[in-house]
């Protein structure tokens, strides 16, 4: 008798003789575990400032409504760091992929977004090598989807190259384990671990998020960084900071979807504010809340059908953003023991005035690299 083949192994072949919409997402996570996680968020505290009840990073893009939501504020043109984001990442990456050209590195996308600057890094790299495998990370398996659809049915990438992981990468044991798995994939061949879109920000600390993903990298491999940058830290720029989000409708729409699709709440704009200030004299960071301002106390059905009372004041933080100076990224950077081996800059240029807003894209490489050679980083980081 003949062994059975394991399923894995027919699953491509299976796939691609079927123009059905399939898609193949490696689950990681208990979703069970995140909904109780949401769950638990939403009844902290009161809080004036947003610092009791939250949505974290991560549940904004989680389920299908939030997804579409995000999906209609990329096409916004009023949500800047997007827009410009977008249209100048090829523009950026031509010039830090010298230093990844000929490497052989496989490609793992923490936060998959639209998949338009994944399929751009992709397309650069598999010149080098035909074999490599692309592995989009999320928390959202909707995101992931719909991020994948891009690089591997847009600019033909192989599926069975192509694993999506659903996983909240921002936990120790999660990201631990992740790297367990990809050391047995590709051994010791290099990757490219990238975060782009500003996702950093999103997270409520910054340098811990950074710190856990700098634990998985081995000397071989290399990180793609891109955050929203600022010139100036000041309350007069990081009032300027929140009004560049809420001038998009369809970013607050974004923001409030995951509220809206996880509880009976109702949610008028006028109680969405955009908060903006200045974070440890090295950035500015914007907070979005929605709070009630209604003059009574409102009840809030949370996903396991309890309530949670909201009383006058009382606010829920819909989500974090920040823009980075040199210094804070300069401090970040050194924490995590991340060497820049290049660093491009660029201003938003849409105004007549000089804009202290911008983005960076940065190539870091673990201290252990060795990464020692003279670039445009050091003369940048050195400022």
């Amino acid at each position: 008798m003949t062994e059975p083949v394991p399923v894995v192994q027919k699953l491509d072949q299976a796939m691609a003789s079927d123009d059905f919409a399939w898609s193949m997402v490696l689950v990681g996570e208990d979703q069970a575990d995140k909904l109780a996680t949401l769950t638990a968020d939403l009844r902290g505290p009161f809080s004036s400032t947003g610092d009791g009840k939250r949505i974290t990073s991560g549940f904004s893009y989680w389920g299908i409504a939030p997804t579409i939501a995000w999906a209609n504020a990329t096409n916004d043109p009023f949500y800047l760091v997007m827009k410009v984001g977008t249209e100048s990442f090829l523009r950026h990456w031509r010039k830090l992929r010298p230093h990844v050209d000929n490497g052989g590195f496989h490609l793992v996308s923490l936060g998959v977004g639209t998949g338009v600057k994944d399929r751009t890094v992709l397309s650069d790299l598999r010149k080098h090598n035909r074999d490599m495998y692309y592995i989009p990370v999320d928390m959202s398996s909707e995101m992931l989807r719909m991020g994948t659809l891009e690089p591997v049915r847009g600019a033909r990438f192989p599926m069975s190259q192509t694993l999506p992981v659903q996983l909240d990468f921002s936990i120790d044991d999660n990201i631990e384990k992740l790297a367990q798995m990809l050391t047995r994939l590709v051994g010791d061949e290099p990757i490219l671990f990238t975060l782009t879109g500003n996702t950093l920000a999103n997270f409520e600390s910054d340098e811990e998020l950074l710190g856990t993903l700098t634990q998985v990298l081995r000397p071989q491999d290399r990180l793609l960084l891109e955050v929203a940058s600022t010139t100036r830290l000041d309350q007069e720029t990081a009032d300027a900071a929140a009004d560049e989000y809420h001038q998009t409708r369809a970013f607050a729409e974004f923001v409030t979807s995951a509220l809206r699709y996880n509880t009976d709440l109702k949610i008028s704009n006028e109680l969405v504010k955009f908060v903006g200030e200045v974070e440890n004299d090295d950035a500015l960071l914007v907070k979005i809340l929605w709070q009630n301002d209604t003059g009574e106390e409102i009840r809030m059905e949370l996903p396991d059908h309890t309530e949670v009372v909201l009383p006058v004041g009382d606010t829920i933080r819909l989500y974090t953003t920040r823009k980075y100076s040199t210094a804070r990224l300069k401090r970040l950077t050194e924490s995590c023991k991340l060497t820049p081996v290049e660093a491009i800059q660029s201003q938003f240029r849409y105004t007549r005035r000089p804009n202290p807003f911008g983005l960076e894209l940065l190539l870091l490489a673990p201290e252990a690299a060795g990464e020692r050679e003279h670039s445009l980083a050091d003369d940048i980081w050195a400022t």
